[in-house]
C-alpha cells in the first residue's frame, strides 16, 4: 500500500486551529501544507509550509516551518499579508518497500528500537512523532549503511527514555540474548532516548557478562526533520562499532564534536550526558572513551589497551531489582528523606554526596539505621571527576563505620544500575556489598586521572593519546 500523501489530506476543520483561523485561511486560499510567505505587521517576512496544529498550544497561532527545518508559531491578528506560493507534498510512511542496494559479504547488525527521538519520524497531522523502525526505512533514511552492513531490524519499546524501568532493562538484556542465539550478528544497535541512555548502557554492560560482539547504544539530540539532525552520523558511527569493533561490550556511540565527522563510543559504564542539547553531549568521565570513529574514512580506533573481547559464548544475567534510589545529598537535607526508603523496603540506596563523600552529620545515624536494617547504602560525589575518598574527613570516617560501600570513581548512574543488577542477584546483603566492589565492567578504576577538556575538542586528546594498558 502506497504511503499517504498529506498534500490535501488535512482538510481545515481537521486541523486543530480555531474557528477563526480556520475561517482567516479559507479567505486568504491557505491550506494545510501551503508553502505562503508571511508579511507581519512589524515589517517581518516568513516563508514556509503551514503546518497542522498540535493537539496542545495557542489554537489562534499559525505553525509555520521555515526552510531551516526549525518551527514558528505566529498568532494570526500578526499577519498583514500572505502570499500562497505553492503546495508540499510528504508523506507518513518514508518509503516502505524500498530496496537497499547491500553489497556482498558485509557483517550483519540488528537494531533495536526502544524509543526517543532517533527511533522516530514527525508526524505532521498531529506534531508528535511517531516510531519507525523497520530495515527499509533505515536504509531510505540512511543509504551509507548500505556499504557498511546488511540491516535487519525491529522495534522492542516505543517509549521516552525518561520512562524506561529497571523491568525494560531486564526486557532488553533477555532481547539481546535472544538476538544474539537466534540472528548471530556482529553487533546490535539499540536506538534510544539520550535522556536516560547512560542508565540503560550500564546497565546492560552488568547483565551482559560474554557476548559475541558489542552492544552499540546510538540516540539523535535533534530531530530528523531538523537540517541540524544528529541522527544519521551517529547511526553510521554505531554501525561502524557494531560491525568492526574488536570489544564485546555495552557502549554509547553519539557525536565527539560539532561537526559531522567524530563519533565517540563511550563505555557505558563511564558515560554520562553533560548537555541538554549540544550534539556532542556525552562525555566519558574519569576514563577515554573506547573507540574513535571517522565517519568519512570509516575508520575505527580503540584508545584504551584493555577491553572485553567477543566471545562464543552469550551468559546474560537480566534480573534487576527495581527497589533501589538514587538520592542526591542537599544542604538541609532532612533525616526522614532517607528514612523514607527503608518504611517503602528499598534494598539498595545510592548517596551522591559532596566532595570526597560526605552528607550532614545529622544523617550519619539514619544511615547506620538503614544499613543495620539490611539496606545497602553506596556513597558516590556529586563532582563526577574524582574519587570518593572517605578516610580523609571525620563525617567520611564515621560513614564508613556505618556501614556505608564508597563507590570510587564510579558515576552516581553508574553505581545506581550496578546496584539494582547486583539487588536482582542476590538476597544476601554481605555477598551484595561483595559484588559492588568488585570491579565487573570496567566501571572503576584503581588509579583515577583527571580527565577532562575543556571546549568542544576536547576529544582531540583522546585521538593523539596512545593505548591505555
Amino acid at each position: 500500500m502506497p504511503p499517504a500523501r498529506l498534500t490535501g489530506s488535512v482538510g481545515l476543520e481537521a486541523s486543530g486551529y480555531s474557528d477563526e483561523v480556520v475561517k482567516w485561511m479559507r479567505e486568504h486560499g491557505v491550506r494545510v501544507f501551503s508553502r505562503v510567505r508571511l508579511r507581519l505587521s512589524d515589517g517581518v517576512e516568513l516563508r514556509g509550509i503551514v503546518m497542522p496544529r498540535p493537539r496542545v498550544g495557542d489554537r489562534e497561532v499559525l505553525v509555520l516551518k521555515l526552510d531551516n527545518g526549525y518551527n514558528v508559531g505566529v498568532h494570526v491578528s500578526r499577519v498583514a499579508d500572505v502570499d500562497v506560493l505553492g503546495e508540499y507534498a510528504a508523506t507518513l510512511e518514508g518509503k516502505p518497500g524500498a530496496t537497499a542496494k547491500v553489497g556482498e559479504g558485509l557483517p550483519r547488525v540488528h537494531f533495536l528500537g526502544t524509543g526517543g527521538t532517533i527511533a522516530s519520524r514527525v508526524d505532521y497531522v498531529t506534531g508528535a512523532v511517531y516510531p519507525y523502525f523497520s530495515a527499509e526505512e533505515i536504509y531510505s533514511m540512511i543509504p551509507e549503511l548500505e556499504e557498511i552492513a546488511v540491516i535487519s531490524a525491529e522495534t522492542l519499546f516505543s517509549i521516552f527514555s525518561e520512562d524506561m524501568t529497571p523491568s525494560h532493562w531486564s526486557q532488553l538484556a533477555q532481547h539481546v540474548k535472544k538476538v544474539f542465539e537466534t540472528e548471530a550478528p556482529a553487533g546490535i544497535v539499540v536506538a534510544h532516548g539520550t535522556d536516560t541512555m547512560h542508565y540503560s548502557a550500564a546497565a546492560l554492560a552488568f547483565a551482559a557478562r560474554k557476548l559475541p560482539g558489542p552492544v552499540v547504544f546510538t540516540g539523535a539530540q535533534r530531530s530528523s526533520d531538523r537540517p541540524s539532525s544528529d541522527a544519521a552520523v551517529n547511526v553510521i558511527g554505531a554501525t561502524l562499532v557494531a560491525a568492526q569493533a574488536p570489544f564485546a561490550e555495552s557502549v554509547i556511540a553519539m557525536h565527539g564534536s560539532p561537526d559531522d565527522r567524530v563519533v565517540l563510543a563511550h563505555r557505558g559504564v563511564r558515560a554520562r550526558k553533560m548537555h541538554s542539547s549540544r550534539r556532542d553531549a556525552f562525555m566519558s568521565i574519569n576514563s577515554l572513551p573506547l573507540a574513535r570513529v571517522d565517519v568519512v574514512s570509516r575508520e575505527l580506533k580503540v584508545l584504551l589497551g584493555e577491553y572485553k573481547p567477543r566471545s562464543d559464548e552469550v551468559e546474560v544475567h537480566p534480573r534487576f531489582s527495581d527497589k533501589v534510589a538514587l538520592v542526591k545529598f542537599y544542604p538541609g537535607m532532612p533525616g526522614d528523606v532517607l528514612e523514607f526508603y527503608g518504611e517503602r523496603g528499598y534494598r539498595g540506596l545510592v548517596l551522591e554526596g559532596t566532595g570526597l563523600g560526605h552528607v550532614r552529620s545529622e544523617l550519619i545515624e539514619v544511615v547506620r539505621k538503614l544499613v543495620k536494617d539490611g539496606v545497602v547504602v553506596v556513597m558516590t560525589t556529586q563532582c563526577l571527576w574524582g574519587r570518593v575518598n572517605m578516610n580523609v574527613y571525620r563525617t567520611g570516617v564515621e560513614l564508613l563505620e556505618a556501614g556505608v560501600v564508597p563507590a570510587e570513581d564510579m558515576l552516581p548512574e553508574t553505581a545506581f544500575a550496578k546496584l539494582s543488577w547486583i539487588l536482582g542477584q542476590t538476597e544476601d546483603v554481605e555477598e551484595a556489598k561483595r559484588l559492588f566492589r568488585e570491579n565487573l565492567a570496567y566501571e572503576t578504576s584503581k588509579r583515577t586521572e583527571y580527565i577532562t577538556y575543556p571546549g568542544a575538542m576536547w576529544w582531540e586528546h583522546a585521538i593523539r593519546t596512545p593505548a591505555q594498558g
